[in-house]
């Protein structure tokens, strides 16, 4: 091989890693500018839930008298996933979800902040799986920053 067809290897490699590289910073900085872009929703009476988690949030909140709750809906968003910590799960990744839910087809991070009976602000992120068809509560806890 000559020595141009050699420098002209290394260029073209060298070029398609930092594209490659500038392209997967690229995404990681819109998921969290994604993430930092949630804000924080009122549920009442009036809210319009945007799918059966807030539905149930809804109503449950409405069950034990503590509207107005505030929530901010993370979805499924792999990066604020990074930053819950739970009872069970801390900073877990999509491959542990799956492994620890059979049958995951689904999975969201909430944030809810309401004030409870004795007049203190709770401030807690939950962790909902859907798997076979139903949502259910896996883990409750913080986020890190």
């Amino acid at each position: 091989m000559s020595p141009t067809v050699k420098i002209l290897a290394i260029i073209v490699i060298c070029a398609v890693v930092a594209i490659g590289g500038y392209l997967l910073y690229r995404g990681q900085v819109a998921q969290a500018r994604a993430a930092e872009e949630v804000v924080w929703e009122t549920v009442d009476q009036n809210y319009a839930p945007q799918d059966d988690v807030e539905a149930y949030i809804k109503d449950d909140a409405i069950a034990k008298g503590l509207l107005p709750v505030y929530i901010r809906n993370y979805g499924n968003n792999r990066k604020v996933l990074g930053r819950f910590k739970g009872t069970n799960y801390a900073q877990p990744r999509e491959g542990v979800l799956a492994a620890m839910n059979p049958g995951l087809e689904d999975w969201k991070l909430i944030e809810i902040k309401y004030k409870a009976a004795n007049g203190l602000e709770v401030l807690r992120a939950v962790l909902y799986v859907k798997s076979t068809g139903a949502w259910s509560v896996v883990d409750s806890g913080t986020m890190m920053e």
